[in-house]
């Protein structure tokens, strides 16, 4: 069993970790300043540092790896994704950040040659931004099957009525296109009810009512979360992707590729955390000894170390099996990956704040940030509780099959 990458994934890892040591992670101070400069939080897309960012960027080849189009294979994008999670700014730099990547990627494979011209042409050049509209306030929609947003035929036309929240960077102005599930027809069978439909931002009848917060933080600079109001929004027919009645098996083959992406930027996220426990661990004296050398802040850094190697081998493995034998083959893992990495992230990162003391929870350190933001991911994608039983189930029908 080979666990050496190979010479291109080395060669594109060095790349992209000299791009954000020497690059993006000294623009951070510089990107938030001037965010705050420009007097509109949420357009953060517009601040010079990252303009300039991604002209570096593209001028070293390091834009939209994630894509299988540009050669790199979901392996080989994997340790990618986790460098991109050293740091905040990074996804955004190279063109690789949600819920962009999932959109992307459903243009890619189920758009029109219309559809990809008009929006995934600009997306992927990085000259607008995009969300996914699913998640309602009115359904438990950890069961997509529940949405409730209506898709009705009239002419040439769709017109769409309902409410979503919790949409994923749809309080930045730079978000012109919404990919938005709803259903086209509640009389059909239960997963082919859902279709999914473009919406342009400035759609008369759409309305960006508010922000969500995350435990209090409004996640600006991913682009924020918004709830969404659709009264009476008309669109071209033209602007179904795929047929009427695909929308489920849209978002299933969205969520495969994203998940990885998700697990190796929090992995990068944990990995952040340790070099900052053990930083601090090593620079505080508490009862006239370094924290380095109190037994509890060390079994905490040894196991952050053990349980993070364990994480990081089980999603490589997810990576490696959705290039082998597909999504679908891969389907138990992808599950597997996303029940393990939030909560073992979220671990690392308590123990993390827990070493920094009263710090760890402030806003002069990222760990408190990252905590929210991390512990959202039991949700996003399908919350733990649905993975587990849809794996417990295929683990109990794998148990009856002889060895």
């Amino acid at each position: 069993m080979e666990f050496d990458f190979d010479a291109r994934t080395e060669e594109l890892r060095a790349e992209v970790r000299e791009f954000i040591q020497d690059h993006v992670r000294p623009a951070e101070q510089i990107f938030r300043d001037q965010l705050a400069a420009s007097g509109d939080i949420w357009a953060w897309d517009r601040v010079p540092v990252l303009t300039e960012l991604r002209a570096e960027a593209r001028r070293r080849g390091l834009w939209n790896l994630f894509l299988p189009a540009s050669g790199v294979t979901n392996l080989q994008y994997a340790p990618l994704a986790e460098l991109s999670g050293r740091s905040f700014l990074a996804p955004a730099t190279i063109n690789c950040a949600a819920p962009d990547t999932g959109n992307m990627e459903v243009l890619h494979q189920f758009g029109t040659a219309e559809q990809k011209e008009k929006w995934l042409t600009p997306l992927l050049e990085g000259e607008i931004r995009s969300a996914f509209a699913m998640t309602e306030p009115e359904v438990a929609s950890s069961d997509a099957t529940n949405i409730q947003l209506t898709i009705t035929r009239d002419g040439d036309e769709y017109v769409l009525n309902g409410r979503k929240w919790w949409i994923t960077g749809a309080m930045n102005p730079n978000c012109a296109i919404f990919i938005v599930m709803g259903k086209t027809d509640p009389e059909a069978s239960r997963h082919r009810q859902q279709s999914m439909i473009l919406v342009p931002r400035d759609t008369p009848g759409l309305e960006v009512k508010r922000a969500m917060h995350v435990f209090g933080y409004d996640d600006h600079e991913h682009g924020g979360h918004a709830e969404l109001i659709f009264t009476d929004v008309r669109v071209p027919a033209s602007n179904l992707i795929g047929e009427e009645g695909g929308g489920f098996a849209i978002a299933q083959a969205r969520l495969g590729p994203g998940r990885i992406h998700h697990c190796m930027r929090a992995i990068g996220v944990a990995e952040s955390a340790i070099e900052l426990m053990c930083a601090r661990a090593q620079s505080r004296v508490a009862f006239g000894r370094p924290l380095s050398e109190q037994g509890v802040i060390r079994s905490w850094i040894a196991e952050s170390r053990v349980r993070l190697e364990q994480l990081r081998l089980l999603v490589l493995k997810t990576a490696w099996l959705m290039d082998t034998v597909g999504n679908k083959g891969a389907h138990t893992e992808i599950q597997a990956i996303k029940i393990a990495t939030p909560s073992t992230v979220q671990w690392i990162l308590d123990k993390a704040i827990q070493v920094h003391g009263a710090g760890g929870i402030s806003q002069d350190f990222p760990l408190a940030e990252a905590y929210a933001q991390n512990r959202t991911l039991r949700f996003a994608d399908g919350p733990d509780e649905v993975h587990k039983n849809a794996l417990a189930k295929a683990e109990m029908a794998r148990q009856t099959q002889p060895w």
